[in-house]
């Protein structure tokens, strides 16, 4: 569970990649009687904290950038309840809906959506390896339809280190913490090539 600190970091994170998400969007707004129609996919349910807040969240960002739910914005979501085999569903449900753009809450629903679409831009705000997951051609030229932000890559590792002995020029030992179980974890380079 977030602290107060870190449930604002987070509001402020969605909320920017709610900014993101209407930037194709704010281009096309010009059109008179043009409602904006912005599919959802996240994988915690609507029941639980995690879900409703990043849900929450998001509509805040929508807000904040003038957009209402309903009223110059339709917002489509999709919830997977933690069974991400209901993705693929769920995505091909959203692309039939013929929106302007899909928020996919993380890698795994960015690619259940890119196989349903080539054409509907796909913004994901926590991607894992964007390239490993094949999700972009690479992270100088994308391509495609997808967008976002991703934390996790091995191209950026090396930098993050460097970044940090700069910080910290007496630096010796570097710990770092993960869930084996996450695959993510499994693409970071190794200590030694650090």
């Amino acid at each position: 569970m977030l602290d107060q600190g870190g449930d604002m970091r987070r509001r402020e994170f969605i909320a920017a990649i709610a900014g993101v998400a209407l930037c194709p969007i704010a281009a096309r707004a010009q059109q008179p009687n043009k409602v904006a129609r912005i599919g959802f996919l996240n994988t915690a349910s609507l029941e639980s904290p995690e879900g409703r807040a990043t849900l929450g969240a998001f509509r805040q960002g929508l807000r904040e950038h003038g957009y209402t739910d309903g009223q110059n914005v339709f917002l489509e979501v999709r919830v997977a309840n933690s069974k991400i085999e209901r993705f693929p569903a769920l995505a091909s449900e959203l692309v039939g809906l013929n929106l302007d753009v899909i928020v996919a809450g993380n890698s795994v629903a960015g690619r259940a959506v890119r196989q349903a679409t080539t054409t509907i831009p796909i913004i994901i705000p926590v991607m894992g390896d964007p390239v490993g997951d094949e999700l972009v051609g690479s992270l100088a030229r994308p391509g495609g339809n997808i967008t976002g932000l991703t934390s996790i890559s091995p191209e950026l590792e090396g930098k993050r280190i460097e970044l940090l002995r700069e910080v910290i020029p007496k630096l010796s030992h570097i710990a770092v913490l993960w869930n084996p179980k996450n695959a993510y974890t499994s693409i970071l380079p190794s200590a030694s090539r650090w």
